[in-house]
């Protein structure tokens, strides 16, 4: 007996639950030419992923249930599985519906409620008690949805019910290596069981999230026959007969790099698209960071919807203009030249009088990071484009950026990107086309406000600096366990004291794309006024 299963992996949007509507059916529709018997899609994908605090709203979710009701007499003769809120008395649950002719056959209410990481879920959730299980001719499927196969036991659970195949609806994001760990630890779970599975994820940027897709099915032996791509939209259908999975494409898997620059890119045109914006602005410096988000920016929108500025100050090398030029021309963005010297003057002036007697320091260095942030802000109120910052997460974590300067933005691609993994995207970038300079990869880093400044002048180098930032924060381990790893205990002094200083200014940042398991924001929430000093432990241990 065969059985066909179409694995719908789309990008849906938050809150907008005519089109996600419109959608389904278009998919349904596709699905039923190519012969499929049944459709599946991600989970909530009725109203986006993540709805945060809209699920609180009656309205949103009475909304939520039209759509459904809605959909039911809209789809064509084709069974489809969807995600949606849905409210039954007191309680709200992460529902899983299957539309058949007109009906709502089998409902299924998610069983494990994440609540860590980037997950609330129990703050909006009632967990599910039960399995679900139906039937298509002799094939009983189940329905299970994201967290639910990540816990022990419920893969079985579904099995002892008496399934033959399991569905799995997904809205699993994207960071460094999920994509390995997702499938080591379902398909360990799924050769225990003996039951094949079916894994549809969904695509797409959603704020700091970015969904990679990578929707696979595995054998009851945990062996995967089809994988989708990563950071696409794809409908595929994997044929099942004798309820055994029949071979199909299997896309590659995580490619370190490669997949975070995906990301990025995605994660950027989603943000910009899904905001309404008219594309992007930034400033162009002529060093790497600004660079890499130029080319990502490129990549994601198009060079008719990317401007670069160039601002130049008295301390700007002639080199830092010259390839900012060549960066723009090569990747045929229009690009303006404003010299901030007369606005720098300008503040200066009016602020002489109260200045007397003081000594120049980051002050003055801040005014003309401001005076910039100023020119980007005006010009992308002016033309309805999104201004994206260019600071990476390395900079971001020890306050090495400027409060309504340099951080003046609406989106930072670079926020959840080390300055070392800057370099490897940008050398990545550069094998599809050279449009980074070599000379802006080669040259030391410098935010030149200063006369001949380098950022080692105030960090650590970055190969030392970045892998203490990576303990520290994403692996929350203390000072006295990285010293012991082998770091230099003045390094690791210095970036452990300069996180905690700033947490005020991260909590001010513009959202960013999270690529790593813990990015500043949804995952890593500390106290701005803490008495917290992560340096203690050189002292205590």
């Amino acid at each position: 007996m065969s059985l066909k299963i179409a694995l719908a992996q789309l990008n849906f949007s938050v809150a907008d639950i005519a089109a996600n509507s419109a959608k389904i059916v278009a998919a349904a529709e596709q699905a039923k030419r190519q012969f499929a018997d049944i459709v599946v899609f991600p989970e909530l994908c009725i109203t986006g992923y993540p709805p945060e605090d809209l699920l609180l709203r009656e309205d949103f979710i009475r909304q939520a249930q039209r759509a459904v009701d809605s959909l039911t007499e809209r789809l064509p003769g084709i069974d489809v599985v969807i995600g949606y809120p849905q409210r039954m008395g007191q309680h709200l649950y992460n529902t899983a519906a299957v539309l058949r002719n007109g009906q709502v056959i089998a409902e299924y209410h998610k069983l494990a409620l994440p609540n860590y990481g980037v997950f609330d879920e129990q703050r909006y959730f009632t967990a599910g008690q039960h399995s679900c299980l139906f039937s298509i001719r002799n094939t009983r499927l189940a329905l299970s949805i994201c967290e639910d196969i990540w816990r022990a036991g419920i893969i079985a659970q579904n099995r002892d019910a008496g399934a033959d195949i399991l569905l799995t609806l997904n809205a699993s994001p994207f960071h460094a290596g999920k994509m390995q760990q997702r499938e080591d630890v379902i398909c360990a779970q799924v050769k225990a069981s003996g039951l094949p599975l079916v894994y549809v994820n969904q695509i797409g940027g959603q704020d700091e999230l970015v969904f990679d897709g990578a929707s696979f099915v595995a054998d009851s032996q945990g062996q995967i026959v089809f994988r989708a791509e990563e950071f696409a939209e794809q409908l595929s259908i994997v044929e099942f007969v004798d309820n055994i999975p029949q071979a199909a494409d299997i896309a590659p898997l995580y490619q370190p790099v490669v997949s975070e620059y995906k990301a990025l890119v995605l994660g950027i045109r989603d943000y910009v698209r899904k905001n309404g914006f008219q594309g992007a602005i930034l400033g162009l410096s002529g060093g790497i960071d600004s660079a890499l988000v130029l080319a990502l920016a490129v990549d994601a929108l198009g060079a008719d919807q990317v401007e670069a500025v160039l601002m130049p100050s008295r301390y700007t090398q002639d080199m830092s203009n010259e390839d900012a030029a060549q960066e723009a021309e090569a990747l045929g963005v229009k690009y303006h030249v404003i010299p901030i010297e007369p606005a720098v003057t300008a503040f200066n002036d009016m602020l002489a009088p109260l200045f007397a007697g003081s000594k120049q320091d980051t002050t003055e260095e801040n005014i003309q990071a401001r005076c910039r942030g100023v020119l980007l802000m005006a010009l992308s109120n002016k033309q309805g484009k999104l201004l994206l910052t260019t600071g990476n997460k390395s900079e971001m974590s020890v306050g090495y950026a400027t409060l309504y300067g340099d951080m003046a933005g609406g989106f930072a691609p670079l926020k959840d990107v080390s300055k070392l993994l800057v370099y490897q995207l940008a050398e990545y970038r550069n094998t599809l086309a050279p449009v980074i300079p070599r000379r802006v990869i080669s040259r030391p880093p410098s935010a030149e406000l200063a006369p001949d400044q380098k950022d080692e002048d105030s960090l650590p180098p970055y190969p030392v600096l970045d892998p203490i930032l990576a303990l520290y924060i994403e692996q929350d381990k203390s000072a006295a366990e990285i010293v012991a790893l082998g770091y230099p205990v003045a390094a690791v002094q210095r970036a452990i004291g300069l996180v905690d200083r700033n947490e005020y200014k991260r909590r001010q940042s513009p959202p960013g794309i999270r690529i790593t398991p813990k990015a500043f924001g949804r995952d890593r929430r500390y106290p701005i006024s803490s008495a917290y000093r992560g340096t203690a432990t050189l002292v205590e241990e």
